[in-house]
């Protein structure tokens, strides 16, 4: 079994996943996937033999360079959050970021061209894959830098978006080896 069949096998045996992504592909999006911590955590979870952990969200990223407000964003999510008002929606265009990103975080960023350009800049590349339905439940894989860290259960700073300083941060308030003892936290 490839990485992505394991990947997938996990996905398709979860029903809130699922459900997740079916609601995301209602939307009608043509580039998207639901990715980043959520689908970490069911993978963590999993790979600990642990009941679901709650999440803190559900990250459902598209690009779309032809509407970057972020009322499109917000209505979006309001129709995730009718279908599935139990899961903590987050939308964002990743079209878009360069808008707000130092704004919100403090460092100027380049306009991303695509979905996997987009994904390939999250904070480490164990939470730098999604994973979209399409026709006939078909689950593609969205891994521009691999999935050798999420099944080996490795964090490493990703430098093409986060310092240092923010790597350390986020490890320590992630709490991964404390949530999941196999994780292993690279040093930044």
């Amino acid at each position: 079994m490839t990485d992505a069949e394991r990947v997938v096998a996990l996905v398709r045996a979860t029903p809130w996943f699922m459900a997740a992504l079916r609601a995301g592909r209602s939307l009608g999006l043509t580039h998207w996937c639901i990715g980043a911590g959520a689908l970490r955590t069911l993978v963590w979870d999993a790979l600990h033999g642990l009941p679901p952990t709650p999440l803190a969200d559900v990250d459902l990223v598209y690009f779309c360079a032809a509407d970057l407000s972020p009322e499109r964003d917000a209505a979006l999510q309001h129709r995730l959050a009718e279908q599935l008002p139990e899961l903590p929606w987050e939308v964002t265009n990743q079209a878009g970021v360069h808008l707000w990103f130092e704004r919100c975080f403090g460092d100027a960023v380049e306009p991303l061209r695509s979905l996997e350009d987009a994904l390939a800049s999250w904070p480490e590349p164990a939470t730098a894959v999604g994973v979209w339905l399409g026709d006939r439940d078909a689950l593609h894989v969205i891994a521009p830098l691999g999935l050798d860290d999420l099944l080996s259960m490795r964090i490493r700073r990703n430098p093409a978006r986060v310092s240092a300083e923010t790597y350390r941060q986020r490890c320590e308030s992630k709490r991964y080896v404390e949530r999941w003892p196999r994780v292993v936290v690279e040093e930044a």
